[in-house]
């Protein structure tokens, strides 16, 4: 559980009455921005720290420090396969491809620190500390030719010491490192070659390391990001921008970041570049700057050395151990650390309803968690690859998983967080139900159902992210004297996702009872379909009505008794459409009450009851889709079924089906119940 050094802040939403309740429109799925869930996909893993990544027509290429790879979620030491420094892999499956090259040195530990993409995506380029590519001597930076997965021979540059950073076009790779030549020929920590490997005149001389070079859109420029505090000469710690083709300075930014902080990584888009920074004990966060200006843009000032960035879709994700964002008005200084996070590339504040995690990594390694980021596409499917030096899943219970994890723009398909603290107090007027916020890692906003009784009283919008978890409530005014009411409350996204209902909260009204309600869940349901005579559905997490070429569904309640000195006054079957894109039909649906014997797991067409032919209830047509539609039921023909079963069957004369949720449905709403009102006579 994440703790924080200052305590979860609690905020209290107005009050909510019942009396003409209105509910909040449903939360969206995936709070936008953000386009990308938090739900990890299975992703092979590396026995060490992936330091790089790199893509190419959704084949995804991953490097560093390591030795081999395995399946995912596989103990260390089970099911390797020998890959080092170097993997290649699918981007959809997560599963290595055939390209695997071991990058080595003679001496030392060989590494992969850089992999660029050439524009046409035809050459992967590689940076680090090695001296051969699968036997092949490199030094430090190579060729790799992506369709052969084989070392390009006309590519040679020798390089004096660790390349960190690559960026490349259709006739010029430049880089970055901790070298102090190339090509035979000075250049300090920043150079460019050809695509042959021959040493261009572009020498931007930095007096400390680089790390990240990225191209301005109009190939003119080139952002240099490193240690540095000079360049050229001139005062610029950690950010200059250069002259494509000399490297000669266009903007420098003296006293612009600290002398702690260095820029570890650049991303861009259209509109602007934008740094990852790491300090010691100084700045730690992302800054975006405009290209038309090259002036900043904004500022996040979160503390948790950035790693990585990467655009995705208007949204500025990243890599860090983020542990205090206080200074944005965001969460406060943790015990843990958060390492993925996401903005506006328009506005860091406030950070996005997107939380997914790792941990920080094993002993012996720095223990920063996540290093680097790309995104991928493969069949219409967009994937955002994160790798590093972690070795769990923090937001997925701790799951095991190194080195590599991968989210994606699919569907999300995890619930929230079950509603907690749960409480039900006797106001004036009615009950007060009060509950704390839940939690989903890629939705801020959330509905909640609140249940009385086990039927749906309202439903309310409520927005949480993992450092503030408000509490909300409502107040029931519907209630009726001495009477106990138990609550509950389940809380969905728009994807549907739903939560196991809470807890149960009780409290009694004051005076002598008037009337009570029950409701009811069907104790069995299914269909049965004319044009599958022998096929049973009893296990189908829908049921279907229509009249021509027919389906008849059938449902069964178990009904409560009367409560002492009270009769059954009303009841109300009320049915939920499924989410299937022809589940709305334009046809009203019949009530039936259904007179033989039947089972949920033996009704067919063939095996079929009788129905009494008395309509005792209407559905109105269901129009539209997730949506409750509710039929009043003839008193007169439960009353003699009470405490005991009563089964309905749903029937139409038209030729439009419909489609209901069933029993069996997931979740815990959207079930077929049966609320019956008991009173005085």
């Amino acid at each position: 559980m994440r703790r924080c050094s200052a305590g979860v802040v609690a905020l209290g939403l107005a009050a909510a009455s019942m009396v003409g309740f209105t509910s909040a429109g449903p939360a969206r799925a995936l709070t936008a921005p953000v386009a990308m869930t938090a739900d990890d996909l299975p992703t092979w893993q590396t026995n060490g720290v992936v330091w790089a990544l790199a893509q190419a027509d959704g084949v995804v290429f991953a490097g560093g420090t390591f030795s081999s790879v395995r399946p995912p979620g596989a103990a260390a030491g089970t099911g390797e396969q020998p890959a080092l420094n170097f993997q290649a892999f699918d981007a959809a499956s997560g599963a290595p491809t055939s390209c695997r090259l071991s990058f080595t040195v003679g001496s030392g530990t060989a590494t992969v620190r850089a992999l660029a993409v050439s524009p046409d995506k035809s050459t992967l380029y590689a940076g680090g500390t090695f001296g051969a590519v699968n036997g092949t001597p490199s030094s430090n930076l190579a060729a790799i030719d992506i369709a052969t997965c084989t070392v390009r021979d006309d590519f040679k540059v020798s390089v004096s010491a660790q390349v960190r950073g690559i960026t490349a076009t259709a006739d010029t790779v430049y880089f970055g490192g901790n070298f102090t030549s190339a090509g035979g020929q000075v250049r300090q920590h920043f150079a460019a070659v050809d695509t042959t490997g021959a040493l261009k005149s572009f020498a931007p001389a930095a007096d400390k390391n680089g790390k990240a070079l990225l191209v301005t859109p109009d190939g003119s420029k080139v952002v240099l990001g490193g240690d540095f505090d000079t360049v050229n000469g001139a005062a610029s710690h950690a950010l200059a921008v250069v002259d494509a083709t000399t490297g000669a300075n266009v903007r420098t930014y003296p006293g612009f970041i600290g002398a702690t902080s260095t820029v570890q990584d650049l991303a861009s888009d259209a509109t602007g570049f934008y740094t990852g920074n790491e300090g010691t004990g100084g700045f730690d966060g992302r800054i975006a700057v405009d290209f038309s200006t090259l002036n900043e843009r904004w500022r996040d000032t979160c503390l948790g050395a950035t790693q990585a960035v990467q655009v995705y879709k208007g949204v500025l994700y990243s890599a860090s151990h983020a542990h205090n964002c206080s200074s944005m008005g965001q969460f406060p200084q943790m015990d843990d650390r958060q390492h993925l996070l996401a903005e506006s590339v328009g506005n860091p504040r406030p950070l996005l309803g997107w939380f997914p995690d790792t941990d920080d990594g094993p002993a012996g390694t720095e223990q920063i968690g996540p290093r680097a980021l790309t995104t991928a596409s493969e069949g219409g499917t967009d994937y955002l690859w994160v790798g590093g030096e972690f070795t769990r899943i923090a937001s997925n219970g701790n799951r095991p998983q190194q080195g590599l994890v991968r989210f994606a723009d699919t569907p999300d398909t995890r619930s929230p967080s079950v509603p907690q603290q749960v409480t039900a107090t006797t106001v004036r007027g009615g009950i007060r139900i009060g509950w704390q916020a839940s939690l989903d890692l890629d939705d801020s906003a959330l509905t909640y159902t609140v249940y009385r009784n086990g039927a749906r009283l309202a439903t309310i919008g409520g927005n949480s992210t993992f450092w503030i978890r408000p509490t909300l409530g409502l107040s029931d005014t519907g209630t009726q004297p001495g009477t106990t009411y138990a609550y509950q409350v389940a809380v969905s996204d728009a994807a549907g996702n739903t939560s196991a209902r809470s807890a149960s909260a009780s409290a009694t009204t004051p005076g002598t009872p008037t009337s009570t309600t029950l409701t009811v869940e069907s104790s069995a349901d299914s269909y049965a379909n004319a044009g599958a005579p022998s096929t049973t559905y009893g296990g189908n997490q829908q049921l279907a009505v229509r009249g021509s070429s027919a389906y008849i569904a059938y449902l069964r309640f178990d009904l409560p008794a009367a409560p002492q000195g009270m009769v059954l006054k009303s009841a109300q079957l009320t049915v939920r459409t499924s989410s299937d894109a022809v589940a709305n039909s334009t046809d009203p649906i019949s009530v039936q009450h259904v007179t033989d014997g039947w089972t949920e797991e033996g009704v067919s067409w063939t095996a079929r009851p009788a129905l009494d032919p008395a309509v005792i209830g209407t559905v109105p047509a269901p129009a539209a889709l997730q949506t409750d539609y509710t039929a009043s039921l003839d008193p007169a023909q439960l009353t003699a079924a009470l405490g005991g079963a009563y089964d309905l069957a749903l029937t139409a004369t038209g030729t439009d089906s419909a489609w209901f949720w069933s029993r069996e449905a997931p979740g815990t709403s959207g079930h077929p119940q049966l609320a019956l009102t008991y009173g005085q006579p």
